[in-house]
């Protein structure tokens, strides 16, 4: 099946041409030019992945992207003409997967598509560990992907799962924020490691009873995270 892909934008020069070029390689685009719009319909669609600019009328791309995951893991690309780092982290914190700043080659947008997809795929096609882990108040059901705290399901995003799910797994194990982000997010992401104290302090807002002084995801001091039973 294609590839569906929404595109939101309200430059309509630039969101022409994503189309034009998405579709030379066969994928199905649907183009939105603000941000209501583009939040109908995330809701009434079914999205493989979203390009989503910061600057939008009505609702503001980091406005878009929060409502987004109170309902769905789709995978969003920022598109932002800022190249300072707040508003790159700040996409993120708002649980956007990828940015890339204006202005940009196609191609590049073409091949940040192409690595979000494929580590999805990778990850579908994967044989998951059905299993249950838990400790204390926390459960994670690994097959299901999903995540409860007293019996209380608690919405994480993909990424989030994700990390949660490898420091659960491996217990008292020390990961640097180099190798969590290459495990994670992929050799091929383009961020740092600040991607990763941004999805910790979310994991354990969302986790901890007391996020500063945390029971499961604590630091190792000068060298990365660790979970404790």
């Amino acid at each position: 099946m294609a590839v569906k892909v929404l595109v939101v934008d309200d430059e309509k020069l630039i969101v022409k041409g994503i189309e034009f070029s998405l579709k030379q390689d066969d994928m199905e685009v649907d183009t939105a030019f603000d941000g209501q719009d583009a939040l109908d319909m995330i809701k009434t669609n079914k999205y493989d992945i979203i390009l989503l600019d910061l600057m939008l009328p009505s609702l503001n791309g980091f406005e878009v992207c929060q409502a987004v995951r109170e309902f769905s893991e789709v995978p969003i690309i920022m598109l932002t003409a800022k190249g300072d780092d707040m508003n790159k982290i700040l996409g993120l914190e708002y649980g956007a997967d990828d940015y890339i700043t204006k202005p940009f080659n196609i191609l590049e947008v073409k091949a940040r598509i192409k690595a979000i997809l494929r580590r999805n795929h990778n990850h579908s096609v994967k044989q998951e560990d059905s299993s249950v882990l838990s400790t204390g108040k926390l459960k994670v059901d690994r097959s299901g992907r999903r995540t409860f705290i007293d019996s209380n399901e608690i919405n994480l995003t993909a990424k989030e799962f994700d990390l949660l799910e490898l420091l659960m797994t491996n217990p008292e194990k020390v990961y640097s924020r180099e190798e969590l982000l290459n495990i994670v997010w992929g050799s091929d992401y383009p961020g740092d490691v600040r991607t990763v104290d941004v999805h910790v302090r979310r994991l354990r807002e969302k986790i901890e009873e007391k996020p500063s002084s945390p029971n499961y995801i604590h630091t190792k001091w000068g060298v990365g995270y660790f979970f404790k039973n």
